[in-house]
């Protein structure tokens, strides 16, 4: 567990002070003219050379390092993802399902999940998850709703859940719900991309890993000393094919893979697997001392959640995204803001490290102050609105291939039919996806987070307050 083949073998191909007659041409880094501290690492961005092993078929310091993988997190498989999570949650919809079979998918789940299954051209039974009032959000789909979906729809061929939730809250009946949907031979694929650190301690949330999930993907640069894109698929499985697996991510991933990235996957794997109970006592002391002077802060809120590395923040009578822009004055930048909160993502300290907790506590307290001097932003709004348990799409992906689509103000589309996704970003989780009817409900949401100035993604024109849906046949 100590090893890290591939950032080892990557060192002694630098200190070999190789000659480049190969791919990539800035031959390491020699005709670049990025600045120094970019060149540096260009010097370690290398491609598939001998002893360096082949990423789609590895059997070298690859293959030893995904077999580190599996062992670290008790997984029969575990592959490194150099695209991201998202090229995970694609894998495993296409290893599971075809045109026209029924999943059921969590309706909270990231777009990732929303693209997977209309690439595939699945039918979605989509799973409304319950509303938790301390963070504010949508979370887990409650056990009643997932026994419910796989009653009447016996014949899914997969059900896709989301564990955590951005907001760091965990589904308390995740097992529960795993072991049905097992009973009925339907796998289970979860979105795990915030829960890749689950496994370093007891004290930490159990991973859907742990609980019996056919295919996790986890996003190693979220929560572990990982670069961005750089992310982790297990199987553990008898219901879901490793080698469909594996084979759609040698379809769905670069040709080229970063060996910058992999080695940067390959050291936090060694860092999660060398995580002891040492290293978790101090980042726990550490922890609650700064959490303890925050809410010395006159007029800010702490919540915690059920994941240690999640905190929000927030400010009465201002809007989530007011603290951030002042935070961001400060030099603090949060994960995420929205209508309500700030949402920061703690540092995993092992018991070596040192964090500036008590400078930023200052900038924080700085931030807060400059706030309060500006005009009250916040709205009360209920959030909380009641959906239909279970929903699918008014429009199948199939006909939404040929259907012609049309502008019209989001105010009079109620009842017609999206065709655009519309995504609060972040978190990435679509209020709108294409084939869905457009409800009253789901307006009003939408005019919510237009109020209070959230960033929205997708294929609308907002700015015009305009939704893209299908023309409705004249008779």
């Amino acid at each position: 567990m100590d090893k890290r083949p591939i950032v080892e073998a990557m060192q002694r191909f630098y200190e070999n002070q190789n000659i480049s007659f190969h791919v990539p041409g800035h031959k390491h880094g020699a005709l670049s003219e990025l600045p120094r501290a970019f060149i540096d690492v260009m010097k370690f961005d290398y491609t598939e050379l001998a002893g360096l092993d082949d990423y789609h078929h590895p059997e070298g310091i690859i293959e030893e390092a995904q077999v580190l993988l599996a062992k670290t997190y008790g997984a029969q498989h575990s592959y490194f993802l150099v695209n991201g999570s998202t090229v995970g949650n694609l894998a495993m919809v296409y290893a599971t399902c075809r045109e026209g079979d029924r999943v059921l998918v969590q309706r909270n789940a990231h777009k990732s999940v929303f693209h997977a299954l209309e690439l595939v051209g699945a039918d979605p039974i989509f799973l409304t998850p319950e509303w938790d009032e301390v963070t504010h959000s949508a979370t887990h789909v409650s056990l009643a709703t997932v026994t419910a979906a796989i009653e009447q729809y016996a014949d899914a061929k997969a059900i896709l859940l989301t564990h955590p939730t951005y907001y760091g809250v965990t589904n308390p009946t995740m097992g529960e719900a795993i072991r049905i949907a097992h009973s009925h031979g339907i796998p289970v694929l979860v979105d795990e991309a915030h829960g890749a650190h689950f496994i370093a301690t007891d004290e930490f949330p159990m991973s859907a890993l742990e609980m019996g999930a056919d295919v996790v993907v986890q996003s190693a640069h979220k929560t572990l000393p990982a670069m961005t894109m750089g992310s982790y698929l297990h199987i553990q499985s008898n219901l879901v094919s490793k080698e469909e697996v594996n084979r759609y991510l040698r379809m769905l991933q670069s040709s080229s893979p970063s060996y910058v990235l992999l080695a940067s996957l390959d050291d936090a794997r060694h860092f999660i697997g060398t995580y002891e109970q040492e290293d978790y006592q101090l980042f726990a002391k550490t922890r609650k001392q700064f959490i303890d002077s925050l809410r010395t802060i006159g007029s800010l809120e702490v919540v915690e959640v059920d994941d240690p590395l999640k905190l929000l923040l927030r400010v009465p009578k201002f809007t989530g995204y007011s603290l951030q822009k002042q935070m961001e004055r400060e030099g603090v930048y949060a994960e995420l803001a929205d209508p309500e909160q700030v949402l920061l993502i703690l540092p995993l300290l092992k018991a070596r490290h040192q964090f500036p907790f008590a400078e930023i506590r200052m900038k924080i307290k700085n931030a807060v102050e400059k706030c309060l001097k500006q005009q009250r932003d916040k709205v009360d709004i209920d959030y909380s609105h009641e959906l239909q348990a279970l929903s699918t799409l008014a429009v199948s992906y199939k006909e939404l291939q040929s259907a012609e689509s049309e502008w019209i103000l989001y105010t009079k589309a109620a009842r017609r039919i999206c065709a655009g996704m519309v995504i609060p970003y972040p978190p990435g989780i679509p209020l709108f996806v294409r084939g869905e009817q457009i409800t009253t409900t789901k307006l009003e949401m939408l005019a919510d987070y237009l109020a209070r100035g959230a960033m929205i993604q997708g294929e609308h024109d907002l700015g015009r307050k305009q939704l893209l849906v299908l023309k409705e046949e004249k008779t």
